[in-house]
């Protein structure tokens, strides 16, 4: 290996003065360097030392108020880590009571550099999703009462408005303990019984806006009802009382399919199937119902428990039969016998090639998979498709193209002339790369049947789109 390879053997053959000039070189003009460099520098004094440190940046970050735009994004980010990775890994193994406490100043960040920054992308957001789960390993080290650490928990909760305590109580229960969940929940339910209060900073519109948007008419005593839910589901959850969880879903919740296979489950794994059962028979499952798959999977679950095998298969027959799920099919198939399974696949399959909604027959034949299907029933069903669809008729292109290349075709036809008619125009790269697609496959179709040679496709559609300048400029 070259001596001169930016390794950590090559650079301490330098010498500890020549490394320490070049640090000091490297710094000038870096605050960021710089600001690393004293955290090490207090860190070797000690965790007390570094503690102080610390606590005076986070107290920085907090007043800071100006907005942070793209360039200084990263350097945020990295600042922001380094003050984790100081809590965590420097201060915690020896003083963890001090790094719980700094660890939990730097979560009431959240809200401050939120409101500076545009984290649509999510990456600031990380840093500090990422650090509240770091209570889960300093919390049972540190020396905390937890009954004030209750306190604390229930105060954070109820400021919880971007979310950045979600999931605290379940991550600190090892640290309150028995006695700590008890005086949160004591904390909750006496909130419970106060009357719900709108903030005074809120217009009046607002608040108008807000009820009317609300199940109840009432935002706030919605808003309210939900934070205790879910503080008494999550302790309920960590102390393993399962009735108590349950019992914090109304006649109403217990109606959502994806709620009612939830609790279900919760019943099977306690031995109670037929109250699981009973559960997931008062859902409603009317229309697109939310959570379908969840309440099928609970469902048949319940049935095999109770030893119900034929009604488990006439279910999962007649549940395939209205979603074409691939799964609910693989298990039906799995229960019968050599030869049948096999009647029964191509009986699956002719139901899905007939299937109203074309689309998600497509899908069902790309998850089985069966190419030749899935291309015969785009061949014959073509003008059904919807080339707005592309995040399924792309993906679908794609693995049909080298054997299938007709129905290929057809699927970038459709997506090119949705983005056409429709005058997408911030669809036409895609358009014109789809037309590309058409051309280099068109030597591998010898008969394109009742459908358009590539040629007489083209033509055509310079004729119906010939004034689209900004789409046929993309095409090479």
């Amino acid at each position: 290996m070259s001596k001169k390879t930016l390794n950590k053997v090559n650079l301490t053959a330098l010498g500890s003065e020549r490394l320490a000039d070049l640090l000091l070189e490297v710094s000038t003009g870096s605050a960021d360097i710089k600001r690393r460099l004293r955290l090490e520098l207090s860190h070797h004094v000690g965790p007390t030392e570094l503690a102080r440190d610390v606590r005076k940046r986070l107290v920085s970050l907090r007043k800071s108020t100006s907005f942070v735009g793209w360039r200084k994004r990263k350097s945020l980010i990295k600042d922001l880590n380094t003050q984790v990775d100081m809590i965590t890994e420097k201060i915690a193994p020896e003083a963890p009571t001090e790094a719980f406490d700094l660890l939990w100043q730097f979560i009431e960040l959240a809200p401050s550099v939120y409101e500076r920054v545009d984290d649509s992308r999510g990456d600031v957001g990380d840093v500090f999703r990422a650090a509240v789960l770091r209570f889960e390993d300093i919390g049972p080290r540190a020396v905390l009462d937890p009954t004030a650490l209750a306190s604390r928990v229930w105060d954070a909760l109820r400021d919880n408005g971007y979310g950045e305590f979600d999931g605290i109580i379940g991550l600190l229960a090892p640290t309150l303990g028995e006695e700590g969940l008890q005086a949160l929940k004591r904390l909750v339910e006496a909130y419970g019984e106060m009357p719900a209060e709108e903030s005074p900073d809120y217009h009046e519109a607002l608040l108008f806006l807000r009820d009317l948007r609300s199940d109840s008419g009432d935002y706030a005593s919605d808003q309210k009802d939900r934070l205790i839910k879910i503080c008494l589901q999550e302790i309920a959850e960590a102390q393993g009382d399962t009735a108590a969880y349950i019992a914090q879903y109304s006649e109403r919740d217990l109606e959502r399919p994806d709620i009612a296979a939830e609790v279900a489950q919760l019943l099977l794994s306690q031995g109670q199937a037929n109250d699981a059962l009973k559960t997931l028979t008062g859902a409603d499952l009317a229309g697109r119902a939310l959570g379908q798959e969840d309440w099928d999977a609970a469902y048949t679950t319940c049935l095999i428990a109770l030893d119900r095998v034929d009604e488990v298969q006439t279910h999962r027959w007649e549940r395939f039969n209205k979603s074409l799920n691939p799964d609910l099919l693989r298990e039906y198939l799995k229960v019968l016998p050599d030869f049948d399974d096999i009647e029964a696949e191509d009986k699956a399959k002719a139901k899905a090639l007939d299937f109203e909604d074309l689309h998600l027959a497509l899908i069902f034949f790309l998850d089985w998979p069966d190419l030749p299907c899935a291309a015969r029933l785009i061949e014959t069903r073509s003008e059904e498709l919807d080339g707005d669809l592309y995040l399924i008729l792309t993906p679908a292109a794609e693995a049909l193209r080298e054997r299938y290349p007709l129905a290929a075709v057809l699927l970038w036809r459709a997506m090119i002339d949705y983005s056409l008619n429709e005058g997408r125009s911030t669809r036409y790269g895609h358009a014109a790369d789809h037309l590309m697609d058409c051309a280099s496959v068109d030597d591998e179709i010898g008969d394109y049947g009742a459908f358009a040679p590539h040629l007489s496709y083209l033509a055509d559609l310079h004729s119906r789109h010939e004034r689209k300048t900004s789409f046929w400029q993309k095409v090479h």
